[in-house]
């Protein structure tokens, strides 16, 4: 392994492209401690050392960001505007048929559908941090209970500066988006993904800590035990996938022969990969919204159903929002299969070069294969999905430690996820150059 790695910082482009990669990433997170125009640093880090935290939509904005959303920083967003415009695409190339002739017409179409994201992004961008400072201003960013402090995050409140400060974090997205554009183009690995998994792998010292200081060392222990077996698990299924196999039938062009070659189409047990637990968490906080901005004044009752809600939509201890986290992730995962999945084009193409699978006739019989095949093997893949979510709401429900649990939900999915496809990468860069890769 350490003769692995020394070949690496042996090979001089190799060498040059990861230190380029640890570069942005510094930069990216420099950025993540540099306050926001007119936010009270120290009424920010006083809330902080409280140890309140957030919860919904901002609790996954703050994980994605690597804790500058609850800094008010520059880069306060993350990337996570990012994300949800490429995900929005994606999506509306069901529902609008001119992107999904763009995604068909290939480089120059995708890159159209590029340049779309990024004007999406930006709008997001506009939205979300719009919406952040409100909800800084009004105090509950650290929650309601929150001291004084919490409550005078911004020192000044004109328009101005309230646009400065918009335009500020907007643009933090920007240089985001576009750092994480250069390490995909002259550094290791996907951009996009690997600040991700810097913002959230940032975030795991300071919960580990937390989890021993607040229930003892034995606790932690026991946390860094099932962290191991969660991490081991989360590695085996994802590397998991059924090949399905296919042939080409040998043809004849001018004097040369092309085809007869066999090979498989490989459909992994999770295709869906983060996506529905990003969706399901952003659906379950709905109701909590709702009941949030219709509280009752003092001295009156609060509504049935605000009061249903409270007891029974809004902690993660609570055995009807685990149990509706959980199918939401299992319906999410077979609707975001069904869309970036198409059985129907992949046959298609199969017969249009000439490809089969055995057994099976081209055409139509063999997209109702492909889905016979999808549809089976999807299901243990969403289970696995939720039960993978699960694990933070069981962790609060045994000893508490939900907001500091790293070993479970998105957090850990995409960290496993991402460090593995870096490291494939990596591998493959060293095969070019040496008879030997990172892997063996």
């Amino acid at each position: 392994m350490f003769s692995a790695i020394a070949r690496i910082f042996r090979t001089p482009d190799l060498r040059k492209k990861i230190g380029f990669t640890l570069g942005i990433i510094a930069l990216f997170r420099l950025g993540s401690f540099i306050p926001a125009p007119f936010v009270d640093f120290g009424n920010v880090q006083l809330c902080l050392a409280a140890n309140q935290g957030t919860s919904g939509l901002y609790e996954l904005v703050n994980l994605f960001s690597g804790g500058a959303l609850l800094q008010l920083s520059v880069f306060a967003l993350g990337i996570m505007p990012y994300i949800t415009a490429s995900i929005i695409v994606q999506l509306l190339r069901v529902v609008i048929p001119h992107f999904d002739t763009l995604y068909k017409e290939g480089a120059a179409g995708q890159s159209t559908l590029t340049q779309y994201t990024r004007y999406l992004t930006i709008a997001l961008g506009i939205l979300q941090s719009t919406t952040l400072i409100t909800v800084a201003r009004s105090g509950a960013l650290f929650g309601t209970s929150a001291s004084t402090e919490c409550t005078q995050l911004i020192t000044n409140d004109a328009w101005y500066a309230i646009m400065l400060m918009v335009i500020t974090m907007t643009a933090g997205t920007g240089v985001i988006m576009w750092m994480g554009e250069l390490v995909t183009e002259r550094g290791v690995g996907n951009g996009m993904s690997l600040m991700i998994f810097v913002s959230i792998a940032a975030l795991f010292p300071g919960s580990l800590t937390a989890i021993g200081q607040q229930q003892g060392f034995d606790t932690l222990i026991i946390v860094l035990i099932v962290g191991v077996l969660v991490v081991a698990g989360v590695v085996f299924v994802e590397q998991s996938q059924r090949r399905i196999p296919v042939q080409y039938a040998k043809r004849m062009v001018g004097r040369r022969t092309y085809g007869g070659n066999n090979t498989y189409i490989p459909i992994k047990v999770n295709m869906a990969g983060v996506i529905p637990v990003i969706f399901a968490s952003s659906l379950l906080y709905l109701p909590a919204l709702l009941a949030q901005f219709n509280q009752p004044a003092a001295g009156q009752e609060a509504p049935a159903w605000v009061v249903w809600i409270s007891q029974n939509l809004t902690g993660g201890d609570q055995p009807l929002y685990m149990a509706m986290y959980f199918l939401l992730i299992i319906g999410f995962t077979y609707f975001y299969v069904a869309i970036t999945f198409n059985p129907e084009e992949v046959a298609d193409n199969m017969k249009k070069y000439g490809g089969f699978i055995p057994g099976i006739r081209a055409g139509r019989p063999t997209a109702e294969y492909l889905d016979f095949v999808l549809t089976r093997i999807t299901l243990p893949g969403s289970i696995y999905l939720g039960l993978i979510a699960l694990i933070p709401l069981i962790a609060f429900s045994l000893i508490g430690a939900d907001q500091n649990f790293p070993f479970g939900g998105a957090s850990i999915l995409i960290v496993v996820g991402v460090g593995l496809e870096t490291v494939k990468q990596i591998d493959s860069q060293l095969q070019q150059r040496h008879y030997e890769g990172l892997l063996k």
